[in-house]
C-alpha cells in the first residue's frame, strides 16, 4: 500500500481526470457559500470514489488547530492541489487575514481557484501558479502582488512535492519573511517522506525552531502511519 501511495503521490496528481471530476462532484453537491460543506463533499470523494492527496479530515484538524493557534495574517502555503487545505485553512483563520497557495499545475490551479469560490472564500484566498524553486519569478509575484516581505508571514503550510520542503523553506528565511513565532506545519512527513526536512528540524531544535510531531495516518485510511511536523520558528537564525 505504501509503494501504490507513494506512486500516486508521484504520477497522478494531475492528468488521469479525477481532479475535475472531483470538482464536479464538490459544485454539485456541496452548498455554496458553506466550507464545511465544501470539505465534506471533497473528504465523500476521496473516501468512495477516487483518491485525492488532499490532507484529509485526519490530518486536517492539526491543521486547523495549528492555524486558530498562530492567529495569523497573511499565510502561504505550497501545494495548492484541488484547493482542500486553502479551504480548510480559509475557514478557520483570522475574518481579517489572508491565504496565498501556490500549486504548480496550472489546471489544478483554475480547479482549486472554482472550490474555493464555491465555498465563499475567493476574497480571502488566492491562487498563484509556479513555484518556489523558479528561480525567483514566484517570489517575485508574491512580494510584488501579495505583499510578502520582511517579518510578513505568520504562517506556512508545506504540502507539496516532499523534496522541496527544506529547499523551500530555506528561501522563504533568506527572504525573511517568516516573523519570529510564525508556524510552519508540514504534510506527509512519514509517508511519502522528507527525510532532510525532518532531519533538519529535529537539529535546529531549540536552537531555530520548536517542533511538534505528530503521528498520525496517510489520508483517507488508518492503517498506514504518516508524520505530520507543527514548527515555531524562534528566529533566532535562518540557518
Amino acid at each position: 500500500m505504501a509503494r501504490g501511495y507513494r506512486s500516486f503521490m508521484q504520477t497522478g496528481q494531475w492528468g488521469d481526470g479525477r481532479e475535475a471530476t472531483a470538482r464536479d462532484h464538490v459544485l454539485a453537491n456541496a452548498t455554496a457559500g458553506d466550507p464545511a460543506s465544501v470539505l465534506a463533499a471533497m473528504d465523500d470523494f476521496a473516501r468512495h470514489r477516487s483518491m485525492l492527496v488532499n490532507v484529509g479530515d485526519e490530518k486536517g484538524l492539526i491543521l486547523d488547530a495549528a492555524v486558530r493557534k498562530a492567529e495569523p495574517r497573511l499565510l502561504l502555503e505550497l501545494g495548492t492541489y484541488l484547493g482542500y487545505s486553502a479551504v480548510r485553512i480559509g475557514r478557520v483563520m483570522p475574518e481579517a487575514a489572508r491565504l496565498v497557495s501556490v500549486e504548480f499545475s496550472a489546471p489544478n490551479a483554475e480547479i482549486a481557484r472554482a472550490i474555493i469560490a464555491h465555498a465563499g472564500l475567493a476574497e480571502r484566498v488566492s491562487v498563484v501558479v509556479g513555484t518556489i524553486g523558479d528561480g525567483g519569478a514566484t517570489l517575485r509575484t508574491l512580494a510584488v502582488e501579495h505583499d510578502f516581505g520582511p517579518g510578513a508571514a505568520d504562517f506556512l503550510f508545506l504540502d507539496h512535492t516532499k523534496e522541496a520542503y527544506l529547499a523551500d523553506l530555506r528561501s522563504i528565511l533568506a527572504a525573511g519573511w517568516l516573523r519570529p513565532g510564525a508556524m510552519v506545519v508540514a504534510d506527509n512527513v512519514g509517508v511519502p517522506g522528507a527525510p532532510d526536512y525532518l532531519r533538519y528540524m529535529r537539529q535546529h531544535e531549540g536552537k531555530d525552531w520548536r517542533t511538534v510531531e505528530h503521528r498520525t495516518h496517510v489520508e483517507y485510511q488508518s492503517l498506514l502511519k504518516d508524520l505530520v511536523l507543527e514548527s515555531e520558528y524562534l528566529g533566532l537564525s535562518q540557518a
